[in-house]
């Protein structure tokens, strides 16, 4: 569930190089005049992809980011027309949803999940468990995901948003919220900690490169410790 790109150690990673859509995803989301929610994304995250654990970390952060994004907007311009802050700010997040949040689910579900499984550790049979459950809501999410973005893009189309679909707009990022609240939890802290006990130092590399080259960057681990 990270913007692409989601501090590094400069003697073992190579720079990260963000493409022109994530340059958009992260400069598109400032809402200007909302004294609700201060919003500084474009910042330099925390780890990089030698520490692919903390990097899907921080990912969560963008992700309850840009859900109390949709929220914010939907609250408060309530439907009616969109200022040119709240354009880009919507704009914005379902592009992240659309782009970078898929990448999130991958590295998860194709990186971390199946090395955790194949562990056999017994540290990380309670975290485990919860992996199925949390398999399930990433299905549950790509479907409310996919009415939100088409709403949101008939308002971005129509400056207008009629009552029955703001209300359904609001039902499910409502739902969203509470979804990622709790699966954000679970992840940080039991899955995320029993992975950093249980894997390996070369897993862990894997991981990283994994994910890296889902984002098209090239990364070079170096020897040096």
């Amino acid at each position: 569930m990270a913007l692409d790109g989601c501090r590094r150690r400069k003697s073992s990673v190579t720079p990260i190089r963000y493409s022109a859509e994530d340059a958009r995803i992260r400069g598109a989301v400032i809402i200007g005049g909302s004294t609700h929610m201060p919003i500084q994304i474009g910042q330099r995250p925390d780890h990089g992809f030698d520490e692919p654990l903390g990097l899907l970390s921080d990912c969560h952060r963008r992700i309850e980011h840009f859900i109390d994004v949709l929220a914010t907007i939907t609250d408060e311009a309530a439907g009616g027309r969109l200022t040119s802050s709240y354009r880009g700010a919507l704009e914005g997040s379902i592009r992240y949803f659309a782009v970078a949040a898929p990448r999130h689910t991958a590295d998860e579900e194709m990186s971390l999940f199946p090395r955790l499984r194949e562990s056999g550790n017994r540290e990380i049979t309670a975290a485990l468990a919860a992996l199925d459950a949390l398999e399930h809501d990433h299905d549950e999410a790509e479907a409310d995901h996919l009415a939100v973005d088409e709403l949101a893009r008939r308002w971005l189309a129509d400056d207008h948003l009629s009552p029955p679909d703001l209300e359904e707009l609001r039902q499910r990022v409502a739902r969203l919220q509470t979804l990622y609240r709790r699966h954000i939890a679970i992840e940080d802290s039991e899955v995320f900690p029993a992975a950093a006990r249980v894997l390996d130092r070369t897993q862990i590399e894997n991981i990283g490169s994994e994910m890296a080259a889902r984002r098209d960057v090239r990364v070079h681990v170096s020897d040096e410790r």
